[in-house]
């Protein structure tokens, strides 16, 4: 099947043909036909199965025809760096359509997003805190929205937008098309997916399954020993683009800052940068200047990078879920990918249920080389003098013969790791 099933004007096609599009992808070839009859779609599809232009483009279609200078599709997005991105797909699908697309965010001067919905731009991409600030100040009068998309809308649910879009939504025109995607599908999700669509269609492609195109592995490590085997395993990897998540965002700039001191280009990217800032140090991870970015889930949901060989987690996810959108960031566009997990005695809950969701147990392996008998930095004017709770080397030995290092992996040796023992207080 080619784009040209979809019956897309001819400058869509060229556009396709000039950015290399030729087959579609399962959400696009799902979601593309009903968006195009005007259907309400929920669309379920993980990072990287391309669903941005799953509504894009047959939206583009739609707004080919009829008035200009009046901002007619509005698309709601989490964050700034995945509204930029939707704003520039946008922008390379619709040359030569005469459509424009303007984005409306926080952190950044108003007056120019007042210029742009006041007649000079079709297509809005905005995150729902800003959005509203137009709304309330009447700089933005949505009443000629014709299709409303909500991207990424677990994201806005976790972040705290709800609110915020039930306001939006309350403003907007009622006879609207609606368009919902989404990575995963939790249940106080459905409610609002019940309350903007209108007799929709689900769309569905493996949303809540992991890449076949990602190896998985874990190294289990005590927590003090997290940042020294983290530096190890760049070491050894051979990749110019990794993705390392934390929790939160000062360990991320704390992490970055290390990787750099150890001699590889990081930056980070977090909610204390700018926006300037932020788009920089994505620009510079997207066209290679940087090999190792360092971030959190929230501001990583804008990140949209091909050649992403290895994603670490620094630190292990909250949910299943939250595992499997943090990892499809790698092995993307048919292409490898490598996901690798420090995790300690406490990650061992979360493991089995992402263990569950994957349908398999993941590998657990041992970085040669690496000295996990280090003893942690002094606290408080106390040392540790060596390694403590020689007793776990036995129970960490068992869990490594149940699962066996996987050959070729980094690290082979079947090393133990110390667990550090709780101090009595």
């Amino acid at each position: 099947m080619s784009f040209e099933a979809f019956n897309l004007n001819p400058t869509l096609n060229a556009a396709l043909k000039s950015h290399g599009y030729t087959t579609p992808t399962p959400i696009q070839k799902q979601a593309i036909p009903k968006v195009l009859e005007g259907r309400d779609v929920l669309g379920l599809a993980q990072t990287g199965t391309g669903k941005t232009a799953a509504f894009a483009l047959p939206i583009l279609q739609r707004l080919s025809t009829g008035p200009r200078g009046l901002v007619r599709a509005l698309i709601v997005a989490p964050t700034r760096e995945l509204a930029e991105q939707i704003k520039e797909s946008f922008d390379d699908l619709g040359r030569g359509t005469g459509l424009r697309a303007s984005t409306v965010y926080g952190g950044v001067s108003m007056m120019h997003q007042i210029q742009a919905l006041h007649g000079r731009c079709e297509i809005v991409v905005a995150c729902p805190g800003r959005l509203l600030d137009h709304m309330e100040h009447g700089h933005f009068k949505p009443g000629g929205v014709e299709v409303l998309v909500l991207d990424e809308a677990d994201q806005m649910f976790d972040m705290g937008f709800l609110p915020s879009v039930r306001k939006i939504l309350a403003r907007l025109p009622k006879q609207r098309q609606t368009l919902l995607f989404s990575a995963t599908m939790p249940d106080a999700l459905r409610g609002l997916a019940h309350e903007c669509l209108t007799n929709p269609v689900t769309v569905q492609v493996d949303h809540n399954v992991a890449l076949t195109t990602v190896t998985h592995a874990l190294y289990p490590v005590v927590e003090h020993l997290k940042t020294p085997l983290l530096l190890a395993l760049l070491q050894k990897i051979d990749s110019e683009s990794v993705l390392v998540f934390t929790r939160t965002k000062h360990r991320a700039k704390r992490i970055a800052d290390k990787v750099k001191e150890a001699g590889h280009s990081s930056t980070s990217l977090q909610g204390n940068l700018s926006q300037n800032r932020r788009k920089a140090a994505l620009d510079s991870f997207r066209e290679g200047k940087v090999h190792v970015l360092v971030a959190t889930d929230i501001a990583a949901r804008g990140i949209d990078v091909s050649q992403i060989s290895h994603v670490i987690n620094y630190d292990i996810t909250d949910t299943p879920e939250a595992y499997v959108h943090r990892i499809g960031r790698t092995g993307r566009a048919a292409k490898t990918g490598d996901a690798y997990t420090l995790v300690t005695s406490a990650d061992d809950g979360m493991i089995k249920t992402i263990e569950r969701k994957l349908g398999k147990s993941i590998e657990r392996h041992t970085l040669e080389g690496f000295d996990y008998r280090s003893a942690p930095a002094s606290t408080h004017g106390q040392h540790h003098t060596g390694p403590r709770a020689p007793q776990t080397i036995a129970a960490h030995n068992a869990r490594a013969a149940a699962h066996p290092t996987k050959p070729g992996a980094p690290g082979k040796s079947g090393r133990p790791f110390w667990r550090k023992r709780r101090r009595s207080r």
